[in-house]
């Protein structure tokens, strides 16, 4: 928020001598005929200038100026407390609620399920949607990874037989090899980082 001090260039206790140097400095700064070109937006500023002077210049004027903008300050930082606490608020419920669709994913419940369980703990009706979705299917992608079937379907003949000597891997082979484990880990975190968003605007 910039004040009659930052307009003129100095620190909120400066003292007369200053006040009047920042003052002729920044007004021969912003004087329309240093401005050629842009006449219109430096007259505007050479009064907001000559303004700015006129109250802080002024003891009792500046005095009240002072009182004011303290109070102001005081105010926005108090909102903006409490408008933290808000947000901190709600990022705890919405963090409950995707344990809780979770939990429930997990143990087998359908779509539905999830959804009327999330609706239960007034979560609201758009957002159970998002979330009972999006539960599903990280809960469903992760039995696709851990299934015996995922893991019997990258197995050769070779592998009913006697143990294999196991060659060592080469830098692309386990590049290659890593790749979709990191890929459902970036799955998974693009998921919960799309639904906070989506939700609050945040990353979390």
């Amino acid at each position: 928020m910039a004040t009659l001090y930052d307009l003129l260039g100095v620190s909120d206790d400066a003292n007369d001598e200053e006040l009047k140097r920042a003052y002729r400095r920044s007004a021969m700064r912003a004087h329309p005929d240093r401005n050629v070109g842009r006449e219109a937006s430096a007259h505007a500023q050479f009064q907001a200038i000559k303004e700015a002077y006129a109250i802080l210049s002024d003891p009792v004027q500046r005095r009240v100026y002072d009182a004011v903008y303290a109070e102001e300050m005081g105010r926005l930082s108090r909102a903006h407390e409490e408008a933290a606490r808000a947000q901190a608020a709600r990022e705890a419920e919405y963090a409950r609620h995707v344990a809780v669709a979770m939990r429930f994913a997990e143990q087998g419940h359908n779509r539905d399920v999830v959804f009327g369980v999330l609706l239960g703990r007034d979560c609201e009706s758009q957002l159970a949607g998002r979330i009972a979705d999006g539960a599903l299917e990280l809960h469903l992608s992760r039995q696709a990874k851990t299934s015996p079937n995922a893991q019997e379907a990258g197995a050769t003949p070779d592998d009913a037989g006697e143990p294999q000597e196991e060659k060592p891997q080469t830098a692309p082979e386990r590049a290659r090899s890593e790749e979709p484990h990191a890929n459902t880990e970036r799955a998974q975190a693009n998921f919960f980082s799309a639904i906070w968003h989506g939700m609050f605007g945040l990353h979390p």
